[in-house]
C-alpha cells in the first residue's frame, strides 16, 4: 500500500485522522461526505494513493473494479432505485482532493447533462 503523508485521505486510511467508516476492506474504504449534494452522498476512496480516476485504472484495475462493486452494494443498502458515480479528474472538474476517490450519489433525482 502506498500512502502519503500529506494527504488528508491517507490519513483517514492510516488513522490518523478519524472518520466515521462504513466500510472498511483491504482495498477501500468509504465514508459519508462532509458537504453532502445528495441525500446519499458516500466518498469509495481506495487505500493506494493515485491523484484521480485515471491513475487508478491504469495502476490497479482490480481496485477500480471493487470501488465499483462496494458502491453497488452500497446503493443496495440504501435501497437506492437509481444512483450517479462520479470520479472528478482535476480542480477544473471540481476534484478539491488529490487522492482518487468515486461519489455515490443518490437519493433524489439529477438532471442530464450534470453540471
Amino acid at each position: 500500500m502506498t500512502l502519503e503523508t500529506n494527504c488528508l485521505f491517507c490519513k483517514f486510511i492510516t488513522g490518523e485522522i478519524p472518520v466515521d467508516l462504513i466500510r472498511n476492506t483491504s482495498e477501500l474504504i468509504a465514508f459519508r461526505d462532509i458537504a453532502p449534494q445528495a441525500p446519499t452522498h458516500i466518498l469509495l476512496v481506495p487505500k493506494i494513493h493515485v491523484e484521480n480516476g485515471a491513475e487508478l485504472a491504469a495502476a490497479a484495475p482490480l481496485t477500480l473494479a471493487a470501488l465499483h462493486s462496494a458502491a453497488a452494494e452500497l446503493a443496495a443498502a440504501a435501497q437506492l432505485d437509481g444512483y450517479r458515480l462520479v470520479f472528478n479528474t482535476g480542480a477544473s472538474a471540481g476534484q478539491s482532493v488529490f487522492h482518487a476517490h468515486l461519489h455515490l450519489l443518490g437519493g433524489r433525482s439529477f438532471a442530464w447533462p450534470p453540471g
